[in-house]
């Protein structure tokens, strides 16, 4: 591979904070790159000090141990100052890792050297209004869900896509999925596998009742609005965090936002498939192997 950038001289290693192993290697890691004169320091991702040092830009990288939560995590933090991230996987599925837990040795002097490329990953800004007044404001990597509470009914959910009636689904929820979303919740939905470098909305019902149940990938820099019209309240789930309770006639819209994700990629851009084959195959959160 050409190299295509320009090694990093200072990096905050973030480990999953209920992962021991994953703390220990990364004071090894800590240890690999000041030895090559790279200044590095090394934390929980529960650490603030060192989410504060990411948020101000403080850094050029950011190298994570975990699994895929910890990438959604940090990448809230790590696009809106435009630090780019490497996983090394200690998660069950790693989908959006880079590195598997051992390797990283092979891939380090690879990274110094600049042999690497970045993959930019859209990012998803949802608002949540009620009438005219704005509830709350966030930046999501996978999806935005709004879904049925504790009460076991299902919604109706009005859709309008760029100010436009689209239809009103009759579901459990309805998933507005990012690219990299596609590849989580909207594919257990039965929604297709977009490739990660799209700008393109998926917009999919969950257990959709007498209603549309096919998945919608909408043109690049549309808007799309959901409103609940239930007299029961619903919930609204980014990248899985804990729910928000939305009331009757709320809506939430979701576009692309104005900040991307970059991830290091020392492989070439057909892993996508290769690694999307391989985890349907043989996928390791059943705990089997074929």
């Amino acid at each position: 591979m050409a190299t295509e950038t320009n090694p990093p001289s200072c990096v905050v290693i973030l480990a999953h904070p209920t992962i021991p192993q994953a703390l220990q290697e990364a004071q090894s890691i800590s240890s690999f790159l000041k030895s090559r004169k790279v200044d590095s320091c090394v934390g929980s991702l529960d650490d603030a000090e060192l989410r504060h040092q990411v948020e101000s830009g403080d850094c050029d990288l950011v190298i994570l141990l975990g699994g895929d939560g910890t990438v959604l995590r940090a990448g809230h933090i790590c696009a809106k100052s435009d630090v780019p991230i490497l996983g090394i996987n200690y998660g069950r599925f790693g989908f959006l890792m880079e590195i598997q837990r051992t390797a990283w040795r092979s891939y380090l002097p690879r990274l110094l050297r600049g042999d690497f490329r970045y993959e930019k990953r859209m990012m998803l800004h949802a608002v949540h209004w009620r009438g005219e007044q704005i509830l709350g404001e966030w930046e999501v990597l996978n999806e935005v869900v709004v879904c049925r509470g504790q009460l076991v009914k299902p919604l109706h959910l009005s859709a309008s896509v760029d100010g436009h009636f689209l239809t009103t689904y009759v579901a459990d929820g309805l998933i507005a999925a990012t690219p990299t979303g596609s590849t989580a919740y909207a594919l257990a939905a039965g929604g297709p596998i977009m490739p990660p470098e799209l700008r393109n909305i998926l917009l999919i019902p969950v257990a959709p009742h007498l209603t549309v149940d096919r998945a919608i990938i909408l043109s690049e820099g549309a808007r799309v609005s959901i409103c609940v019209k239930n007299d029961h309240p619903a919930v609204l789930s980014l990248d899985g965090q804990h729910p928000i309770t939305i009331d009757q006639d709320d809506r939430v819209e979701a576009y692309a936002g104005d900040h991307t994700l970059k991830v290091v990629r020392f492989q070439d851009a057909g892993y996508f498939y290769r690694s999307l084959m391989s985890h349907m195959e043989q996928n390791p959160s059943t705990g089997k192997n074929r």
